[in-house]
């Protein structure tokens, strides 16, 4: 069991308590009175002849498209790929961005060894990256992955470190009273106190992987959502790029809101203090 210190509970601001029972349902529909706004001129500007068709179709005509893909699975097989390879890299990144960021927290000298190497890495952008993983890699599978790794690490190994230097002194010496071993420290003492951290660390980390990822396979794949925009382009079909584009947005919603879900699951009380509710 994590430890906890009664005198370091947040307060819940005022605001919070008293809006225990949002409106979900005005609160949806504001959200999407302006996309809807949006499709319907539209679709009133494409029937009208305002815009140019090939550049810019109706959604009615996205919308058969997209109904045409799904069903003779193009889109599906093409979306699989690329969460495939995004599941392989993000599990790859937080498993060393994760322990590495909690070594560095807790070990200065570590952290002082590594600052000025990661930091100038951060600087450059994961794309910048691609000819050279292609070069090193191949342009198999093993090169889009590598992009994902390194897009993703360093909002996960960034936030790590933060939430462990943020941890309560008072925890660290309530489990250094209790004896308690450098590996029992970091399970019942740094973890616990650090995850709302890791978590911004690991939606952060897994937002950058997916464009990133996208941006490989626009370049070298055969397969995946970026391959996808390319034979649209190829093929002279913007419905089709739309298409694309459109599930990219739509699939990288479905990963953080499942993720999000994830975190409420596992730390129930931060969902706590989001509603004002104390526990």
């Amino acid at each position: 069991m994590p430890l906890h210190d009664e005198n370091s509970r947040p307060a819940y601001p005022p605001m919070l308590i008293r809006n225990k029972n949002p409106n979900y349902l005005t609160t949806g529909l504001k959200g999407i009175a302006f996309p809807l706004f949006v499709i319907v001129f539209w679709e009133l500007a494409s029937r009208a002849g305002v815009v140019n068709a090939y550049f810019l179709p109706a959604p009615s005509r996205i919308y058969e498209t997209f109904v045409d893909m799904l069903r003779n699975g193009l889109l599906a097989r093409h979306l699989l790929a690329s969460i495939v390879r995004l599941t392989y890299g993000f599990l790859i990144t937080v498993f060393f961005a994760v322990p590495m960021g909690i070594l560095a927290g807790k070990t200065r000298t570590f952290r002082l060894w590594v600052s000025p190497m990661l930091s100038f890495l951060q600087q450059i952008p994961p794309i910048a990256w691609i000819p050279i993983f292609i070069l090193w890699l191949g342009i198999e599978e093993a090169s889009k992955i590598a992009v994902i790794v390194y897009a993703s690490f360093f909002p996960v190994f960034l936030n790590t470190i933060q939430g462990v230097t943020s941890v309560d002194p008072k925890l660290v010496e309530t489990g250094r009273a209790y004896m308690l071993s450098p590996l029992e420290m970091i399970r019942k003492v740094y973890i616990p106190s650090a995850m709302m951290f890791i978590f911004v660390g690991l939606r952060l980390g897994l937002s950058n992987c997916w464009r990133a990822l996208v941006g490989a396979e626009l370049i070298a794949a055969s397969t995946g959502i970026g391959s996808l925009i390319i034979e649209g382009r190829q093929l002279a079909q913007p419905d089709k790029i739309f298409v694309a584009v459109l599930t990219i947005g739509l699939a990288g919603l479905c990963i953080d809101t499942g993720l999000k879900y994830l975190e409420n699951r596992l730390m129930p009380w931060e969902k706590a203090y989001q509603s004002g509710e104390q526990r």
